[in-house]
């Protein structure tokens, strides 16, 4: 008579080393882990804010007529300009003290204030913190920054939370991001953590 061996399962010591390992490699990736998520508010922040400049100044290229990028405090009617504000408006017309009006919907009579587009600091970016060299951008029906500064705009995104930034004599995990708008009214992003040399560098 035939007899099959019987199955054999984990032993416990088995189990315990299988945990132990796995263990040790989720207590190893989780430090790289947390970089990653930190950096990505950084990014999604940054990303977020280029592309509102970038509306702003193809919208005044498109209409012909001044456009402003603003960072405020709050997108509520009681809204003030901030150098530190993660919250950002596009419209024609200033929006301070107005920014919960609808943006503007070209089909129908136009408000007042004629915001086009914003965005809120609560959209996936909790850890961002933006410092910018000024809190408006105005641009011309050329593209250009109205009036002239005296030197390219800065918009500085960091993650304190994360940690401090990565430079070009300091390394770290963590990854600051800058916008840059030139005076022609140029935008581009870039990595402080490479020199001015590189195509990533600021």
């Amino acid at each position: 008579m035939l007899t099959l061996p019987a199955n054999r399962g984990f032993s416990l010591i088995e189990l315990m080393v299988a945990v132990a390992v796995f263990a040790i490699l989720i207590f190893a990736a989780l430090p790289g882990f947390m970089s990653w998520i930190q950096n990505t508010q950084i990014r999604t922040e940054a990303e977020a804010m280029q592309n509102g400049v970038q509306l702003a100044r193809g919208e005044a290229v498109r209409t012909n007529t001044n456009v402003r990028f603003q960072l405020v405090d709050t997108l509520t009617n009681g809204c003030v300009l901030s150098t530190t504000g993660k919250n950002w408006v596009v419209s024609m017309d200033d929006p301070t003290s107005a920014c919960a009006t609808t943006p503007w919907d070209q089909v129908s009579a136009p408000p007042a204030v004629r915001i086009l587009q914003w965005r809120s600091s609560i959209d996936g970016t909790r850890n961002a913190v933006v410092t910018a060299s000024q809190s408006t951008i105005v641009f011309n029906g050329l593209g250009r920054v109205t009036p002239v500064p005296g030197a390219n705009i800065t918009i500085d995104i960091t993650n304190p939370t994360g940690g401090t930034c990565a430079t070009t004599s300091t390394p770290s995990p963590i990854h600051c991001l800058r916008i840059v708008v030139s005076t022609g009214g140029q935008v581009r992003m870039c990595d402080i953590a490479y020199p001015s040399t590189d195509p990533q560098g600021c």
